[in-house]
């Protein structure tokens, strides 16, 4: 076992998606506040952990199922790169890590660190063999992101923010799924067993569906009087934009390109939605600070 294996088997790469914690931050414009920003990057740094250990969990328990899956077989564990002990070793010391540096920000934070954890052990071993309910689990992961960087700023949470945050979690979990129902029709291989509660045609109209609650709300949030009365501008409806468009490039992945097997992957390698995350978060800086 070396450290390249360890890092593949951690999945830092996936720590982007926990930048959730940052948002209440972001758009309670206090951003700039040092102390509060340390203490969410702090925060960051705990979440990522404790999801590592969660990854862990995750590939010891479908080690099978990837093995037979085109990209995940070549994960550590599945391949045999490191060994299931090893990996067990490393899953308890990431989670007493995570839970230790969280614990010393918040009480509340640990507490919703913890109900993400065991929701996620629930998932791994249940849920995700349960159609709609395994992607509105994903999706409130994500919530529980915003949640966490809402008590160790103290800082409360708009209800638009957290709306948001699930459909378009939400959103993107459809995607992933779309892509495991186009393995199987491509190799007759089912990647995961709730793919017997999924199709094209349920997958297509759902994202579709979520893509305009989205827009739709995104919009509302944007014009609302208590937000252009808060941020002092008439103009922040101009960043539904961005929006729009980065929604647009993805279900263009999805449908045209057919790969949206990993929404960290695309944020990651995409330019165009780079460009549009990008935009966005510039446009709306500009506006509100």
């Amino acid at each position: 076992m070396n450290l390249s294996v360890i890092i593949k088997l951690i999945r830092p790469h996936q720590y982007v998606k926990n930048l959730f914690v940052f948002l209440p931050l972001f758009f309670a414009l206090k951003i700039t506040n040092t102390e509060l920003l340390f203490n969410t990057f702090v925060a960051f740094i705990a979440f990522s952990i404790s999801a590592s250990a969660i990854y862990i969990l995750n590939d010891y328990h479908d080690i099978e199922e990837d093995k037979q899956h085109p990209r995940k077989k070549k994960r550590p564990l599945p391949s045999g790169a490191i060994s299931k002990s090893q990996a067990i070793i490393i899953m308890v010391l990431l989670f007493i890590a995570g839970f230790t540096l969280i614990s010393t920000l918040s009480t509340k934070a640990a507490v919703i660190l913890l109900a993400y954890v065991i929701m996620n052990i629930a998932y791994s071993f249940y849920l995700k063999y349960i159609a709609i309910l395994d992607i509105t689990i994903i999706a409130i992961g994500f919530v529980l992101r915003l949640f966490v960087g809402s008590a160790v700023t103290d800082i409360h949470l708009s209800m638009w923010i957290v709306i948001m945050t699930f459909l378009l979690a939400l959103f993107m979990a459809l995607a992933k799924r779309r892509d495991d129902v186009l393995i199987y029709l491509d190799t007759g291989k089912k990647m995961r067993k709730v793919i017997d509660g999924y199709n094209l045609q349920f997958l297509d109209g759902a994202m579709m569906i979520m893509a305009s609650v989205v827009i739709v709300a995104y919009t509302i949030y944007t014009t609302s009087s208590e937000v252009v009365e808060r941020v002092q501008s008439d103009y922040l409806y101009l960043t539904a934009l961005f929006v729009i468009l980065g929604i647009m490039r993805y279900l263009q992945i999805a449908f045209v390109e057919k790969d949206s097997g990993s929404p960290t992957r695309i944020m990651l390698k995409d330019h165009f939605i780079q460009l549009t995350l990008l935009g966005w978060i510039t446009s709306f800086a500009w506006i509100i600070y």
